[in-house]
């Protein structure tokens, strides 16, 4: 999924990741079937029908002359030289760690000028996934994904790169990772790269309070992100203002979170 995928995108990825593991662990045990819940004992929750209705989120193909150099959303504020650093447990109980680097870098995609945000998760210790996201923000405050360069890795070698796309090549569209304007209900496409990234949104509130490591908010967006590709996997996130993605959590096809414990400024 798309994000700091943050949510950003990685976490998305680990999330689908801890799925497919589940799914390994629980056919070594000769079971048919994987992740119908959220294996804590709580009800499961319900996942959106695949053909949910997008709110009226400006994706398609973008016009530059509509973006704008800086990605100042409150929610989800990209500043060059900024880094997140984030902490938690994997589905199986590893020690996972994430950083999140905004870069100086950009790149141009369709015409429009991307900021170019690295991502870089750990597990025991060991680099699992090294990716590159690229984002760009629209006059409205619209923070739009334009796709990843992304890999797995397994012993330091790149073993796949899975779930990488680009708007505008194969038929791939950007989507918007964060609304200008979020409402409780809206469901919006962050992915449009047809059987290979297809992740989505949905608002769940705005007034939740979260602590983590790095301090304690109020006034939280919370997020349900899932995508048709993987139906069993959902995971939630949470974005306070003026900082950005807080805390991640799976809620089906997975068990793990994460949580932000530092944030460096330039």
């Amino acid at each position: 999924m798309a994000h700091l995928e943050a949510s950003m995108g990685w976490s998305a990825r680990r999330g689908r990741r801890a799925a497919l593991s589940a799914c390994a662990l629980l056919m070594a045990m000769a079971l048919t079937a994987c992740g119908d819940g959220d294996g804590d004992g709580e009800e499961p929750e319900r996942t959106p029908a695949t053909t949910a209705t997008p709110s009226p989120s400006p994706t398609g193909t973008p016009d530059p002359a509509d973006f704008v150099a800086k990605i100042d959303n409150p929610y989800l504020p990209l500043v060059p030289g900024t880094t997140f650093r984030y902490e938690g447990v994997g589905d199986e109980g590893q020690r996972e760690q994430g950083v999140v680097e905004v870069t100086r870098q950009t790149k141009e995609i369709l015409g429009v000028r991307t900021t170019v945000v690295r991502d870089t998760v750990r597990e025991d210790g060991e680099v699992v996934e090294d990716t590159f996201d690229w984002y760009a923000q629209d006059r409205d405050g619209n923070v739009w994904y334009f796709g990843e360069d992304s890999k797995d890795l397994e012993g330091g070698k790149v073993v796949s790169t899975e779930g990488s796309w680009q708007a505008g090549k194969d038929g791939a569209e950007p989507g918007i990772v964060m609304e200008a304007h979020p409402k409780a209900g809206d469901v919006y496409r962050q992915e449009h790269a047809k059987g290979v990234a297809e992740d989505m949104g949905e608002v769940l509130g705005l007034d939740e309070r979260v602590t983590v490591a790095y301090g304690k908010f109020d006034r939280v967006l919370k997020t349900k992100d899932f995508t048709p590709l993987e139906p069993d996997v959902v995971e939630h996130k949470f974005y306070a203002r003026g900082v950005g993605l807080v805390r991640e959590e799976a809620v089906k096809g997975g068990k793990g979170h994460l949580e932000l414990v530092e944030v460096t400024r330039p």
